[in-house]
């Protein structure tokens, strides 16, 4: 008995699947479905990221412009209130 107990036991995946109940390649089908439905979120939110990076700097822009057009009109206002008479 002493022998069995320090023998390393060494498992053949493929064996193990054929052997088994059928329990072993249900999880290992449900493991390989979950990483696939991983995999398709990590794209799917890697895309929209892109999208959104994109959205901010378009916003980003517009805000500068609409900044500077605020500036300008200032500028003029001020131009025609200084020249009024008081």
């Amino acid at each position: 008995m002493k022998y069995m107990q320090n023998t390393v036991l060494i498992v053949d995946a493929a064996w193990l699947l054929q052997h088994s109940d059928g329990r072993v390649e249900s999880d290992f089908n449900s493991l390989e479905a979950k990483v696939a439905q991983f995999v398709t979120i990590c794209d799917r939110l890697r895309a929209e990221n892109i999208e959104l990076r994109q959205q901010l700097a378009a916003a980003r822009n517009d805000a500068k412009r609409l900044h500077d057009k605020i500036d300008g009109a200032k500028a003029r206002l001020e131009g025609l209130l200084s020249r009024l008479p008081g």
